[in-house]
């Protein structure tokens, strides 16, 4: 099982928006304007778009340092995480539902950083359940497709066990999810509680599409059918 963060299971929007800005001043010594939109992108990518579109001549040494930066920054403001951010509804319930599955380990595919998705989740309590080892992360300059790849290669290493698109699932609320699923080797269960309409995710070929998490029996008997020899179709 594999979890997008942003608008899967938290939304800490204001928190991360001003942790980038506060990582631009230290990068570039200059005020940031203009914040490149996620969409579900990696870190690395909004990272790169944004020190173009603040006239900044991009360097080699500007991810390195913009990601060591935004580390730093996130890790200063992750008290605020729980106060001005929320977990999405039913994040908890379903996460604590499959980790009751056997044989089902969880982690994560997501844009964010390493550090800082740690520090979302573990805001809200959602980290016991999720090996963070086996996951996969912004600042690994791979497409995403690419980069579910190498989590299910990290979680075989880890457990022993070959993961192809038969047995793993990813759950995302982003036609880009869609896309790394289908491209990447994974099923595909869709939230329509972010970034990507219903009809959006229906059009991207989710596998099955559900409006949020709040019923975890309901995630739980999609992740059986996706996981089961039968036609996929997205409902």
């Amino acid at each position: 099982m594999l979890w997008n963060v942003d608008l899967t299971l938290v939304d800490v929007t204001i928190v991360a928006r001003d942790a980038y800005a506060d990582a631009f001043r230290m990068v570039t010594g200059r005020p940031l304007v203009k914040l490149a939109v996620a969409m579900g992108r990696p870190d690395s990518e909004i990272i790169f778009e944004t020190l173009a579109i603040n006239g900044i001549q991009v360097e080699d040494y500007h991810l390195p340092r913009f990601i060591d930066a935004l580390a730093v920054a996130f890790t200063d403001k992750r008290r605020r995480l729980d106060k001005e951010g929320r977990a999405m509804p039913g994040a908890k319930d379903a996460l604590k539902a499959i980790s009751r599955l056997d044989g089902v380990v969880q982690s994560v595919l997501t844009g964010t950083i390493k550090t800082n998705a740690v520090h979302k989740l573990a805001a809200f309590g959602l980290n016991k359940w999720v090996d963070f080892e086996v996951g996969g992360y912004g600042e690994e300059v791979y497409p995403k497709a690419t980069l579910l790849q190498v989590a299910q290669g990290r979680a075989k290493d880890k457990y022993g066990f070959r993961f192809d698109a038969g047995n793993t699932v990813l759950i995302g609320d982003s036609t880009r999810d869609v896309q790394a699923a289908q491209i990447g080797g994974a099923a595909m269960i869709a939230v329509a509680s972010g970034r990507s309409t219903e009809a959006e995710l229906r059009e991207a070929g989710a596998d099955i599409i559900l409006p949020d998490l709040a019923n975890a029996s309901e995630v739980v008997a999609a992740i059986a059918r996706l996981t089961s020899p039968v036609n996929r179709k997205a409902s």
